[in-house]
């Protein structure tokens, strides 16, 4: 992978970051990248150490935690907001990056976050990658 690659695969993961709620997929990120989607895959996986797909919906779920903590909207519509299609897929995979679902998420208290500057908060909030939700140990 020349340093080409690696700028378009950066531009590519930029716009994921701020396009997240729009209807993105791997064929049309690739052509993006100027990449066969396998390709693409391939080398996003190899420069930032998750698929496109997962990096993805990381942003989505990221940007989820936010609206459900703000709290003035459903579920529902934090999915769609988010650019989810499907709710199940959503909480899914927010219950696997979170360790809860976005229902239980929504309904406790975050006012133990709000002394916390935005800054540090969007580190402390952000969600773990690749579904490793931290679980409680087994007795």
């Amino acid at each position: 992978m020349g340093l080409d690659d690696l700028v378009r695969l950066r531009r590519v993961r930029d716009r994921m970051d701020r396009d997240y709620a729009e209807p993105l997929d791997v064929p049309s990120l690739a052509r993006d990248a100027l990449m066969s989607p396998g390709h693409f895959s391939r080398c996003f996986r190899a420069a930032f150490g998750e698929t496109p797909y997962s990096y993805l919906m990381t942003r989505r779920i990221e940007r989820a935690k936010a609206l459900l903590r703000r709290g003035d909207l459903s579920v529902t519509e934090v999915c769609f907001e988010v650019g989810c299609t499907s709710l199940g897929s959503f909480s899914t995979r927010f219950t696997e990056l979170v360790g809860e679902s976005p229902s239980a998420y929504r309904a406790r208290s975050h006012d133990d976050g709000s002394v916390i500057p935005a800054c540090m908060a969007k580190i402390h909030t952000r969600p773990v990658r690749n579904g490793e939700a931290r679980r409680p140990a087994q007795p």
